[in-house]
C-alpha cells in the first residue's frame, strides 16, 4: 500500500444508477452487445485484473457488483486506473455493455477516485478469517462477507416488517426512558451511572416494562416499544450486554391471546424474510407455521426426565431431586425456583420447538398474574425455538397489593444474597392503584429473532457492533496507540436467559 499523501478527492459525486438497476435493465442482453446507454455508478473496487492493455475491475455498491471493462485505448488516465488499490472508492461513468464472455460491464469514459484506502483490503476469496477482527472492523467485514451483510440488512427488514405488522393491528409505538431510578421490570444486574446536576444515581434500563404498563394505566390500550436494554452480565453466543427488545402490552388480552400474536408474527416474518415458514436453522429444520405447541413447564420436565413434579411438593424433596440433576441448590430457593432450575438444567435446551412453555412458578414470576386454576403458578409463558428462549410473556399482574408483596419478596431475596432481583418501584405500585385493566404483555429478544431467521449461530453476527474488550494497541497514522485492556478472549460465562 502506498505511503504517498492522500490525493485530492471531490466533495460530492453525482450517481444516476446502481448495480441492481443495471442488472435488471440490461442483464438479459446478448453477449458482446453494446447498449449505447451511459450510466454513472460509485462503489468500492473489490477485484482487479491487469492484462496489460485491458484492466478488468469489479465495483461493488450497496446493491451488488458489476465489472469495469477498461481498455487502455479509451480509458482516461489508464495508468492511474491500473494503479488503483483494492478497496478504493471510485466513481465510474461509461457505456453499459456485455462482454463476449457474457459479463455485464461498464466501459469507462470517465472515472474518479472518491476515497483511497490506506490499509490492505481483504480479497473476496479469503475475506476476514480472524473472528476478533471480523467483529471489531465491521466496516470491512460488511464488504467482504456477503453473509454478514445479508444478515444485518435482514435485521433492518425484520424491524420494519414488525412495526408495520403491529401498527396494522392498532398498536402504537412509543419511547420510554433509558435512565431508571429503580432497576426493575426484569431480573438482571443493571449498569449504574450518576447524574451530576441532580446528584442522583441512575440505572440504564434492564427492561421498559413498567413504564409501558404505566402507559396502559394511562389509556394506551395497545402499545409497543423497540429499543435497547442493558444488562450487566456475561457475554456468550446468545448474550450481549446491550441488546434490542420488542415489548408490547395489550389491554383486555391474556397470555393465550399473546401466544397467538407471537406465532402469527413470527410465521409472517419467516414468510417475508425466508419465503417459507419451514426454515433451516443449523443442520435441522424448523416449522414456524401457526399454531405452535403449548405445554406446561412441569409436563415438559416429565417428558424429558421422567420426574413427576408438583408446585406442592415438599421443598427438601424437590431440592434433593434438583441436586440429582446437577443443580447447585441455594438455601433461599423455594419450590418454584427449584422447579425452574430443574427445567433449565434438563429440559429447555432439548426443546427444538417451537413450543410455548407455560405456567411458570409464582416464585420466579414477580410481574405475572396468578394462574386462574392452579395455585402457586402464574399465567406466564416463554417461547422456546431451537433450544433457546425467544420471548417471555404474561397475563400481567394487576393487583397493587399483590404487586407490592411480590416486590417485598424480591427485596428479601436480595438481602439473602441474590443479585438478579427486581428493585422496589413504589411509583409503579401507585400507578396500579389507579387501575390496570386485564392486560397481556410480551417481550421478544429481537437479536435472537434475527438469529433465527438468518440462520446465525452467534448474536455477534446480527449485531452491527457487539461489545468487545478494548484493543490493546491500534496503529493509526503511523503511530501505535496503546491502552490497558486485558488481551484475554471476550467470551464470558454463560448467563441465564433474559427474563422480561
Amino acid at each position: 500500500m502506498s505511503d504517498s499523501p492522500t490525493p485530492s478527492v471531490p466533495y460530492r459525486f453525482d450517481v444516476d444508477s446502481n448495480v441492481a438497476a443495471l442488472q435488471a435493465a440490461h442483464g438479459e442482453i446478448a453477449d458482446g452487445h453494446e447498449t449505447g446507454q451511459t450510466a454513472t455508478i460509485a462503489g468500492r473496487l473489490m477485484l482487479k485484473r491487469d492484462q496489460g492493455k485491458i484492466v478488468f475491475g469489479v465495483v461493488q455498491d450497496s446493491t451488488g457488483r458489476i465489472q469495469i471493462f477498461a481498455p487502455a485505448k479509451t480509458t482516461p488516465d489508464f495508468e492511474g486506473f491500473a494503479g488503483l488499490n483494492l478497496g478504493d472508492w471510485i466513481g465510474v461513468t461509461g457505456e453499459v455493455i456485455k462482454t463476449r464472455r457474457g459479463e455485464l460491464s461498464i466501459r469507462p469514459s470517465a472515472w474518479t477516485l472518491l476515497a483511497p484506502t490506506r490499509r490492505p483490503f481483504p480479497d473476496k476469496w479469503h475475506g476476514i478469517t480472524d473472528p476478533d477482527t471480523k467483529y471489531r472492523q465491521r466496516y470491512v467485514d460488511l464488504w467482504v462477507s456477503p453473509e454478514a451483510n445479508d444478515a444485518l440488512r435482514n435485521r433492518s427488514r425484520i424491524l420494519s416488517l414488525t412495526r408495520r405488522w403491529l401498527e396494522d393491528r392498532d398498536f402504537i409505538e412509543v419511547e420510554t426512558p433509558m435512565f431508571h431510578h429503580v432497576a426493575s421490570g426484569a431480573m438482571a444486574r443493571p449498569f449504574a451511572t450518576h447524574h451530576n446536576a441532580l446528584d442522583i444515581d441512575l440505572f440504564l434500563r434492564i427492561a421498559p416494562e413498567l413504564y409501558l404498563k404505566r402507559l396502559t394505566v394511562g389509556g394506551f390500550e395497545r402499545v409497543f416499544e423497540i429499543g435497547r436494554v442493558f444488562r450487566n452480565e456475561g457475554i456468550s453466543t446468545r448474550h450481549n450486554p446491550e441488546f434490542t427488545m420488542l415489548e408490547l402490552y395489550w389491554a383486555y388480552a391474556d397470555y393465550h391471546d399473546v401466544m397467538e400474536l407471537v406465532e402469527n408474527l413470527v410465521s409472517h416474518l419467516a414468510m417475508e424474510i425466508c419465503g417459507t415458514t419451514t426454515i433451516a436453522y443449523g443442520d435441522r429444520e424448523l416449522d414456524l407455521s401457526a399454531p405452535w405447541r403449548r405445554a406446561t413447564m412441569i409436563d415438559l420436565i416429565s417428558e424429558h426426565t421422567g420426574l413427576e413434579l408438583s408446585i406442592d411438593m415438599n421443598r427438601d424433596e424437590l431440592a434433593s431431586l434438583a441436586r440429582d440433576q446437577g443443580v447447585e441448590v441455594k438455601d433461599w430457593y423455594g419450590p418454584g425456583k427449584l422447579i425452574l432450575e430443574i427445567y433449565e438444567k434438563t429440559t429447555e435446551s432439548e426443546l427444538w420447538g417451537p413450543v410455548f412453555v407455560t405456567d411458570y412458578p409464582k416464585e420466579v414470576s414477580p410481574l405475572s398474574r396468578d394462574h386462574r386454576e392452579t395455585p402457586g403458578l402464574t399465567e406466564r409463558f416463554e417461547a422456546i425455538v431451537a433450544g433457546r428462549e425467544l420471548c417471555n410473556a404474561f397475563s400481567e399482574l394487576v393487583d397493587p397489593d399483590e404487586q407490592l408483596a411480590r416486590f417485598e419478596e424480591q427485596e428479601a431475596e436480595r438481602a439473602a444474597g441474590e443479585a438478579e432481583v427486581m428493585g422496589m418501584d413504589r411509583d409503579y405500585v401507585r400507578a396500579l392503584e389507579y387501575g390496570l385493566p386485564p392486560t397481556g404483555g410480551l417481550g421478544i429478544g429481537v437479536d435472537r429473532l434475527v438469529m433465527l431467521l438468518t440462520d446465525s449461530s452467534s448474536i455477534r453476527d446480527v449485531v452491527l457492533f457487539p461489545t468487545l474488550r478494548p484493543e490493546q494497541g491500534i496503529e493509526v497514522g503511523g503511530s501505535h496507540l496503546t491502552d490497558e485492556a486485558d488481551p484475554e478472549d471476550d467470551a464470558g460465562a454463560e448467563v441465564a436467559e433474559e427474563p422480561t
